[in-house]
């Protein structure tokens, strides 16, 4: 049998690790190597890395794109979508949705990992559709996590439904590394036995289960897992690449890597580790084994936005207050998976109901428009009574919210940049962020009139 590798390196493993702050020309030396290694995939793209381009990095995140496309024309290169929130927090309009898929593909995406936070295929639906019309692969994730209405049943249902939409492949992602080795080996089963559909696994290092997760797995018949190359693995990471390929090829799986190639990405990232490291970027704390997750089921890094939240209001004490009051602010908010956004939905509402003294006292605007039905259908209703008190009298939405979206803001967001945007990704970037954009493109027109003055001056003298 065969199981295929996704490797994270260049998205998750260092947006987990170091808040992805690795730039293309640290990376750039070893693509060549890593389009060599055999991967099924390398996910390099999406998820945090379009934001931390425009806002911390000041690189152009198509042109990053385009690049990696260059180096790499043997790999499948894969982004991950947050639905119809797109690389946002917020929903975006159906046209803006396809847009964004087309133009992700044009410039050298091949798998495109699309999940919603809330799992409600209707906020899915659009970016599939999108995905497999470009001739690219869509992979249906199931945002996974453990409440009474998540359930074995739910999740085929789920998995169904995706395949009823067109997806290629079947994810499963887990972002707290709360899947178990025995719940791994049954989601898988009963996925398999649904639908006749390649699954992959997701999941961090953060609990420690990892490794014995991705084993059971692949015992139950998943066909890729994603694993992160040894210097940026672990903690809050994935697993390391090197020792599951180790393991799997022992027990007479076949996987396909050239031990090689990966032994010259581990040398090669070995000393940019180091460097994160020794700026402080990479705290420790993330490389740590956290088994908190296990008992609040909460995510690594929502327990250190807990905590960070706390430290700025000078509430460091009521840390485990906050902590106990979050699986209850889940409960109450129809147990959404705790992901992005609605792990920092959830997250602020418990700091705030510990802070005053009073649940639901002080909500905020994000808070009314999840109650509001803005990020869809929650995986159970609503607590009607906690809903009427945010709300207070407004409406929830009927029917899908992306449907009530004005059609025309791409047009609006072109005619705002005028002569500023040059290509449709341009409007796009600004239509995800927009003062963030726009300072990117303030920036980007400075240097480039300051290196035309330099190569006038040299010139003339």
């Amino acid at each position: 049998m065969k199981v295929q590798f996704t490797e994270t390196v260049l998205r998750d493993a260092g947006q987990s690790l170091v808040a992805t702050r690795m730039t293309y020309e640290q990376f750039a030396p070893i693509l060549e190597t890593i389009d060599k290694a055999g991967f099924y995939s390398v996910e390099c793209w999406g998820g945090a890395t379009f934001d931390v381009c425009l806002r911390f990095l000041n690189e152009d995140p198509w042109e990053r794109l385009r690049k990696i496309r260059a180096a790499m024309p043997n790999t499948k290169l894969q982004m991950l979508l947050r639905g119809q929130n797109i690389l946002g927090y917020k929903h975006y309009p159906d046209d803006i949705v396809r847009r964004f898929v087309r133009a992700s593909i044009k410039n050298g995406i091949d798998i495109i990992r699309i999940f919603d936070a809330l799992n409600d295929t209707q906020n899915l639906r659009v970016a599939v559709e999108e995905t497999v019309k470009n001739g690219a692969i869509a992979s249906g994730a199931i945002s996974y996590t453990i409440s009474p209405v998540h359930t074995l049943e739910k999740y085929v249902e789920m998995v169904r439904e995706l395949k009823s939409m067109g997806v290629s492949t079947i994810c499963i992602k887990d972002m707290a590394g709360i899947l178990s080795p025995k719940a791994a080996y049954d989601l898988v089963s009963a996925i398999k036995d649904a639908v006749d559909l390649p699954v992959v696994v997701h999941t961090h290092s953060t609990t420690g289960l990892a490794f014995m997760t991705y084993l059971k797995a692949v015992e139950a018949g998943a066909d890729v897992i994603d694993t992160a190359i040894s210097p940026f693995s672990g903690g809050t990471s994935q697993p390391a690449t090197e020792t599951l390929d180790y393991t799997l090829r022992e027990l007479g799986y076949e996987t396909g890597l050239n031990g090689e190639a990966l032994v010259k990405m581990a040398d090669f990232f070995k000393p940019i580790r180091a460097g994160f490291l020794a700026d402080g970027t990479l705290n420790p704390i993330s490389m740590a084994t956290d088994t908190q997750c296990l008992n609040y089921q909460i995510p690594g890094g929502m327990l250190s936005n807990l905590l960070s939240q706390l430290k700025t209001l000078g509430a460091l004490d009521k840390f485990d207050e906050a902590l106990a009051e979050t699986p209850k602010v889940r409960a109450d908010m129809g147990y959404p998976p705790l992901v992005t956004p609605t792990s920092q939905l959830v997250g602020t509402q418990a700091v705030q109901n510990v802070l005053s003294g009073e649940r639901y006292k002080n909500v905020g605007a994000e808070m009314r428009a999840y109650c509001r039905g803005e990020y869809g259908r929650t995986p159970a209703p609503i607590d009607e009574a906690v809903r009427a008190k945010i709300l207070n009298g407004e409406k929830p939405v009927e029917g899908r919210f992306a449907a009530t979206l004005p059609s025309d803001t791409f047009e609006k967001a072109e005619a705002a940049l005028g002569d500023t945007a040059r290509c449709e990704e341009d409007v796009l970037s600004y239509i995800a962020f927009p003062p963030v954009a726009e300072k990117f493109f303030a920036a980007r027109t400075a240097a480039e009139e300051k290196r035309c003055r330099y190569s006038i001056e040299a010139v003339e003298g």
